[in-house]
């Protein structure tokens, strides 16, 4: 779920699905009771398999009255889903209590309720379970019972043997649950960003297509219209001299006149847009771009390039009039005087360039500049923006063929610098097949 410009909502996107826990469980309830089958009957080492079991029924029977309880898409909230990878390490705990310690090999599945946690919990919540395993690691280490072996024989595993297994947990949950809380944090911003860019793109469309529904209504509006001028008319030549209802009736049939003329003007301002509007030089796609733009009191410059052959014409893009507009946008905000928007074309390619004299990006996020919920500028600069907004901007124009690149200029006076560049086939087409994936 969204909040207000596309920021993930912290409430949403941290409830785990029941159902996932549900099927991790079952599998580690069929691993836990073919380990503990084959040490104790196949290897016939000696083991407390009915103390084992006991555990593993529980583990089965909470899943049982879970799955019962809750229907299959029930989202937990992350106070209960703590709760329930809790009772799994408690539970892998008790095993590892009857079967060695840290001895037993399977000691470093102790990770994973951890690093489930850290793609899914907040990340308090994941550091609190972190810490709680680790304590039952440190008490395993000293406590538990020998790991089962050759029936009068006991294994003696040296000390140092044992502290290595209980770094080597500990550093396992770190190492793992840090990586996994990354990939999944990275993982959740990209899904919310793509999803903001689809609303952004859905009301860009939406804006686009009002004169095609001006266009419906008044071809649908038009027939009614028509017959209530046409009763009123009649009712007028019937009433003759009558001055009761002449004056009611006159009204009637201006006032339905008056609106066929309304609907004929929409009428023919749709079929107008239609056909001047469908297809846009790339002139007139700058100019609309930068309309909007202009009484900001930063001077907008245009300034043509090498232009070679005939002027590129493409089919009117939402995406990519939203696209421009809003590195426009960012390059005005930034710009204390001036901004410079070039463009050239050629037999290959079409490319776009705006330059804004601003303080330009700060070298350390340079190349990561696009990422969505990142800082555009710095805030001793007074960037306070998410980067929200060049990310959708990005991903709309090279959804159209288009490649974005930022960075800074090298001459004296000038900032941020940004080019968009597409295949001259691309920008012609733009694009039936980029605009159906939308």
């Amino acid at each position: 779920m969204l909040t207000n410009m596309g920021k993930p909502d912290p409430q949403q996107i941290h409830h785990l699905r029941l159902n996932t826990l549900i099927r991790l469980r079952w599998l580690a309830i069929v691993g836990q009771s073919a380990a503990v089958l084959l040490v104790a009957y196949l290897l016939e080492f000696p083991l407390p398999v009915s103390l084992c079991f006991a555990l593993i029924a529980l583990s089965a029977w909470l899943n049982l009255f879970l799955a019962f309880r809750y229907p299959a898409t029930h989202r937990l909230p992350p106070e209960a889903a703590l709760a329930i990878m809790l009772f799994d390490a408690l539970q892998l705990a008790g095993l590892l209590y009857m079967t060695g310690g840290l001895t037993n090999p399977f000691s470093l599945l102790m990770t994973v309720p951890v690093v489930i946690s850290a793609t899914s919990l907040p990340a308090r919540w994941t550091m609190l379970l972190g810490l709680l395993v680790v304590g039952m690691a440190t008490i395993l280490m000293f406590f538990h019972l020998p790991l089962p072996w050759t029936p009068g024989e006991t294994l003696k595993m040296p000390f140092i043997y044992i502290f290595g297994m209980w770094v080597a947990v500990v550093s396992s949950i770190a190492f793992t649950a840090v990586y996994a809380y990354r990939v999944a944090e990275e993982a959740r911003l990209l899904a919310n960003a793509l999803a903001a860019t689809e609303l952004i793109l859905q009301r860009e469309q939406h804006l686009s297509a009002l004169d095609g529904l001006a266009a419906a209504a008044a071809h649908e509006l038009g027939t009614p219209l028509a017959t209530i001028a046409l009763v009123a008319k009649e009712m007028e030549r019937a009433l003759g001299d009558d001055n009761r209802f002449r004056e009611d009736v006159t009204l009637l049939r201006s006032q339905s006149e008056r609106c066929r003329d309304i609907l004929k003007r929409l009428t023919s301002l749709s079929s107008e847009g239609e056909v001047h509007m469908a297809r846009l030089p790339l002139t007139s796609l700058i100019e609309e771009v930068i309309a909007p733009h202009r009484e900001f009191g930063i001077e907008i410059v245009l300034q043509p390039g090498n232009c070679q052959g005939s002027e590129p014409v493409g089919r009117r893009n939402p995406g990519v009039i939203y696209g421009l507009g809003n590195l426009v946008e960012n390059a005005v905000d930034f710009a204390r005087e001036k901004v410079e928007l070039s463009w050239q074309w050629n037999e290959r390619r079409v490319e776009l360039k705006l330059v804004d004299d601003g303080p330009g990006y700060p070298a350390e996020i340079v190349d990561r500049i696009g990422e969505p919920y990142m800082s555009r500028r710095s805030p001793a600069e007074g960037g306070r923006g998410l980067g929200l907004g060049l990310f959708i901007a990005k991903t709309l124009l090279e959804r159209s063929g288009a490649s974005v690149s930022f960075g800074n200029s090298s001459e004296p006076g000038k900032g941020a610098v940004v080019r968009v560049t597409w295949p001259r086939e691309a920008f012609l087409s733009r694009t039936p097949a980029a605009e159906a994936s939308y």
